[in-house]
């Protein structure tokens, strides 16, 4: 869906609209293993959300990647912390509290998009 910046919006096709669903359903599942994979599946997850993002541009699938991309890096630096302050105690809560933060980015995101609410990509919570 290659367009002229100074052209109007267009819309994907009903099956595309369906592909985008179905690769964001995918991109939360990835983030949601992340715990589980050493962090290989959220990689994975933010390399698709960064190639498919222009894809998604002026449709409702363009917030979530979006909430996607910086639950990744808020959370990349949440946890760079976390591991820093981890030798004086305090890391603990902190990656505790980043990880209870993503969880709650990831199925906050996930409901909205399996109800088709419309959610704010900037959003902290």
């Amino acid at each position: 869906m290659n367009q002229r910046p100074d052209s109007p919006v267009l819309y994907p096709s009903p099956e595309a609209g369906r592909d985008l669903r179905t690769l964001t359903h995918i991109l939360y599942g990835l983030f949601a293993l992340h715990w589980f994979t050493g962090g290989i599946s959220i990689i994975v997850a933010i390399i698709l959300a960064y190639l498919k993002r222009d894809d998604a541009a002026g449709t409702p699938y363009e917030a979530h990647i979006t909430w996607l991309i910086r639950s990744f890096w808020i959370a990349l630096v949440g946890y760079a912390i976390g591991g820093v302050l981890v030798f004086v105690i305090i890391g603990i809560p902190v990656l505790a509290a980043i990880s209870i933060w993503m969880l709650y980015r990831i199925v906050k995101g996930w409901l909205y998009l399996y109800e088709n609410k419309p959610l704010e990509p900037r959003a902290w919570f």
